[in-house]
């Protein structure tokens, strides 16, 4: 009889433990993206500049150029909201779009977007001193896949 209510007293609170909801990640866990990063594309210059996470925001901008032309610019954004961590994407000042995060660890985050054309996923890694950046979405019907590699500057 002890054996039998040791087994149900053990099934309850594992039961109990797999129905406690996890807590959600914290913006900050993505502190290690604030700095000023910047690479080289082809004969380009490529800058991505993010602040820590402060009051559920961190805020970007990136821009890439040749000498003194600026090929394109860009508003960015993390939000920490109810529902999760959100990317948000302004290029060239246009409306904003939306990437939820779906994975996220202490060196890397993945954003994703299922409905946008491209990209529909952007992530990022720390890899030792360096950031790689992948965009992966679809162009004109193909899937097309752009890597950035920046270094802290």
């Amino acid at each position: 009889m002890i054996a039998n209510m040791k087994r149900l007293l053990i099934s309850t609170l594992l039961t109990a433990t797999l129905l406690v909801p996890q807590s959600a990640p914290s913006l900050t866990t993505l502190n290690w993206l604030a700095a000023n990063w910047t690479g080289p594309l082809g004969q380009a210059t490529t800058e991505e500049n993010w602040t820590p996470a402060a009051a559920g925001l961190m805020l970007g901008t990136s821009r890439t150029y040749t000498g003194n032309r600026l090929l394109s610019f860009e508003f960015l954004r993390i939000e920490q909201r109810p529902t999760g961590i959100f990317y948000v994407a302004q290029p060239e000042g246009r409306p904003p779009t939306e990437f939820k995060a779906t994975t996220i660890t202490s060196t890397e985050v993945l954003f994703e977007n299922p409905q946008h054309d491209h990209p529909k996923l952007i992530s990022y890694k720390l890899e030792g001193k360096a950031l790689l950046i992948t965009l992966e979405g679809d162009e004109k019907g193909k899937h097309v896949k752009q890597v950035f590699h920046l270094t802290r500057s």
